[in-house]
């Protein structure tokens, strides 16, 4: 199903981060190690924060959500499937969120690209950025 409208880039953004705040307030009980312990808390603070943005300016901008149409986003290229009940140990679980973080990079980063307002495109574009950090500290507790 492509993303069409302004309104559904912004309402699936809102899916997106939504998903990892969940995933990270579930399995930041069951990290072992202290030090994915603190990332995973990061990362959940982050995604929330993201989550009241993407709400916020999905209100302010209901005017645009009318007009703007979008092209070229497909909701299928960015879906991730979570099973939190198999994440068992700290390795499983820095491996879905490597998975989350990828995903949620690629769409900020492409719906950027596409989006016409350009407030809203820096915002995503900033939303991918904070993913490129997000993903370095994950790598590093992998090596």
């Amino acid at each position: 199903m492509e993303l069409g409208t302004f309104g559904a880039v912004m309402a699936f953004a809102s899916q997106v981060v939504t998903q990892s705040a969940e995933f990270y307030e579930t399995v930041c009980d069951r990290a072992k190690g202290p030090d994915l312990k603190e990332v995973l808390k990061a990362l959940q603070d982050g995604a929330k924060k993201d989550r009241a943005t993407m709400e916020q300016t999905r209100r302010e901008n209901v005017t645009e959500m009318i007009l703007e149409p979008i092209a070229g986003l497909r909701r299928e290229d960015f879906l991730a499937t979570v099973d939190v009940s198999v994440l068992g140990s700290d390795a499983a679980i820095v491996k879905t969120a490597l998975l989350l973080e990828e995903r949620d990079q690629r769409f900020f980063r492409d719906s950027s690209a596409k989006l016409p307002l350009p407030e809203v495109a820096r915002l995503f574009r900033k939303a991918a950025k904070r993913r490129e950090g997000n993903l370095a500290k994950l790598r590093a507790l992998t090596e």
